[in-house]
C-alpha cells in the first residue's frame, strides 16, 4: 500500500468523545456509577472546552471520561436516563444517530 493511502486511512479513523455535562446523578443499580444528568456536550479528554467551544470550568460542566458520547444519546439506552437536552452543536460535530439525526452528508456520484 502507498503512504498516501496510509495517510487517507488514518484520517478516517474516527475520534471518540466522552461527555461533560451540567449534572450528576448516581445509578446504584450499576455500583454507584456517576453518570451525567442535564445538558450534555460532547468533550475532548485532554482539552479544556467542549467540542463547541464552551469553558468546562465557566460553564461549571462536568466531566464524564468513563462516559462515551454514543451512550448519552436518548435512542442508545445507555447513559441516557436523565440527559435532559443533548447540545445540537456538539452533536452535529460527535455525530448523532436515530429518528431525528441525519446521516453524514457524503457524494456518491459527483458528476456525469
Amino acid at each position: 500500500m502507498s503512504s498516501r493511502a496510509d495517510g487517507h486511512r488514518h484520517m478516517a479513523q474516527a475520534k471518540r468523545y466522552a461527555v461533560a455535562a451540567s449534572g450528576s446523578w448516581v445509578d446504584e443499580e450499576e455500583g454507584r456509577r456517576r453518570l451525567p444528568a442535564g445538558e450534555a456536550h460532547a468533550w475532548e479528554q485532554g482539552r479544556n472546552e467542549t467540542v463547541c467551544g464552551l469553558s468546562l470550568s465557566r460553564s461549571q460542566l462536568a466531566r464524564f471520561p468513563g462516559v462515551g458520547w454514543p451512550d448519552i444519546l436518548p435512542e442508545s439506552g445507555g447513559a441516557a436516563d436523565r440527559v435532559q437536552r443533548v447540545c445540537p452543536r456538539c452533536a452535529s460535530v460527535a455525530g448523532r444517530r436515530g429518528s431525528d439525526g441525519r446521516p453524514r452528508w457524503h457524494r456518491t456520484d459527483p458528476r456525469p
